[in-house]
């Protein structure tokens, strides 16, 4: 009978990644041990708490990798729970050495892509807009996050039909992951669900931001999306603070009205000292079913004169990043959990997010605030 080789058992065993955490189990140590007897692989895995969502998940990957091994006919797979100081240990790997509480893209440092997605007024579609734009990203390769920053009208995890609550393991919240993107939201922290209003003050949005920045686990991030509440209040000012290096998108609709209160919205920057990116204009006109006139049912013109406004305000050029037209299956994506960029790739309103997907993440980052590693000459 062949001997079954422990160093490929140890290699099959670092191709494993925990599904939350999207890093080698070995790295996390997670492996509590392996026991090779005959053709049989017995392998104990430390869970990060008892209750954790991905137990099936995690079994299910450890089987199939180390199943591969040549000899491996039999493999079991255990589990326990890491005690405090394990966890303790996790948590400290993770944060790779930063201070506690620290908000890792706050870093000068720090490569990830921050956008604050936001609108003058509520039904513009800035949330399906933002979950659509980060589903889009992850689909292209990307490692996106979604804070979901509007607390009071939270809707992000309808969006994305996320029903997994977060795992919390040392004060870290591991978020939820769907369709590729990691998000997080105040609904899971609500005992009594979607329906229990939020009772919040100033301040106290403040630290429920912060927290969500400091306190969840986000790994390596290609870019940041933060779905703010309309408006210019407390949350659009604490995002200012809290992300200096943040760039806002500007939400509208064709309307007059709604343009009008973008401007607004937009205007903020120049006093937080935010670079905004561009105008998205949301539900443009689009070709009559039957006859292929266009239709413009909120008007025209609203996304060019929101970038146009805030050109001349803010002393520089906003561009329109682009024009989405109006699909009622954008709105049955969201109520039904299923992002249209998924379902009907190829539909208008779908490509012109794909596209807007493609621009954000691919902008490149300026350095401003960025450390250069480098000396005058002389030196």
């Amino acid at each position: 009978m062949t001997s079954i080789d422990r160093s490929l058992v140890d290699a099959a065993l670092a191709r494993v990644e925990d599904p939350e955490i999207h890093r080698p189990i070995t790295d996390l140590g997670m492996v509590k041990s392996v026991d090779i007897d005959g053709d049989r692989v017995r392998v104990a895995i430390y869970l990060t708490v008892s209750g954790c969502p991905m137990r099936d998940t995690i079994t299910q990957r450890v089987t199939l990798s180390v199943g591969s091994v040549p000899g491996v006919r039999h493999v079991d797979v255990e589990l326990d729970v890491m005690n405090d100081e394990q966890r303790a240990q996790l948590r400290r790997t993770l944060r790779g050495g930063l201070e506690e509480k620290s908000i890792p893209f706050a870093d000068p440092g720090s490569r990830t892509h921050v956008y604050a997605i936001t609108s003058g007024k509520g039904g513009v579609g800035k949330s399906s807009v933002t979950a659509n734009l980060g589903v889009a990203m992850a689909a292209q390769g990307f490692a996106v996050g979604i804070v979901d920053a509007d607390i009071y009208g939270h809707s992000i995890p309808g969006l994305l039909g996320m029903t997994t609550p977060p795992t919390v393991v040392e004060g870290m919240i591991m978020p939820p992951e769907a369709y590729g993107v990691r998000a997080i939201s105040i609904l899971p922290f609500k005992p009594g669900g979607s329906a229990e209003p939020v009772a919040f003050r100033g301040p106290m949005l403040h630290r429920a931001l912060q927290q969500f920045l400091a306190d969840v686990w986000w790994g390596d991030l290609d870019v940041l999306l933060l779905d703010l509440p309309p408006g210019t209040g407390d949350i659009a000012i604490s995002t200012a603070q809290l992300l200096p290096g943040s760039q806002v998108v500007v939400v509208t609709t064709p309307q007059a009205a709604a343009a009008d209160v973008a401007v607004r919205a937009g205007m903020l920057a120049g006093q937080t000292h935010q670079k905004v990116v561009g105008v998205v204009e949301n539900m443009s006109g689009f070709p009559c079913p039957h006859c292929g006139e266009p239709i413009d049912l909120f008007g025209i013109g609203g996304g060019m004169r929101v970038a146009e406004q805030l050109s001349a305000g803010l002393s520089t050029q906003v561009p329109l990043l682009g024009r989405i037209p109006f699909d009622v299956r954008l709105r049955e994506g969201g109520d039904q959990g299923a992002p249209l960029v998924l379902t009907d790739p190829s539909s208008p309103a779908a490509a012109s997010l794909i596209e807007l997907a493609s621009t954000l993440a691919r902008k490149p980052r300026g350095l401003t605030g960025v450390p250069l590693t480098i000396s005058p000459a002389g030196r």
